[in-house]
């Protein structure tokens, strides 16, 4: 059972280099501004609380 919750936060965290690598390409580009940054900072916090439970509950940890 374990394996399978350490498989979902590498799916979690490999999505979220997914949509990563494309937006900080194209943060530069005219129309993509403080709104694209807002956005972006509001999924990093939604995934930023979903690892501080991970880590509070003890989950994170190999024993």
């Amino acid at each position: 059972m374990r394996y399978y919750l350490y498989a979902y936060l590498y799916v979690v965290f490999a999505v979220d280099a997914m949509y990563l690598l494309p937006w900080a390409t194209v943060l530069r580009l005219p129309g993509f501004g403080w709104r694209t940054l807002a956005e972006m900072g509001v999924f990093l916090g939604v995934l930023a609380v979903g690892l501080a439970h991970a880590w509070r509950r003890g989950l994170l940890r190999w024993l």
